[in-house]
């Protein structure tokens, strides 16, 4: 490593500060709700899909 590389690595140019308790328990939460609406999202995708193709499969018959 250069002598400029390593005047730059501190503790804090290496390590990322602990969250708060308060920034913890809020990407928690946060973490939780994109979950659940992610999982929702990809019901609503399957639904579509299913619909259509159930669709597509009787203007066929037709």
């Amino acid at each position: 490593m250069s002598d400029s590389n390593k005047e730059n690595l501190t503790k804090d140019t290496l390590f990322k500060p602990n969250p708060s308790r308060m920034e913890a328990k809020t990407a928690t939460t946060d973490k939780a709700a994109r979950a659940i609406m992610q999982s929702e999202r990809d019901a609503v995708d399957a639904k579509t899909a299913r619909l259509r193709a159930a669709r597509l499969k009787r203007e066929q018959s037709e």
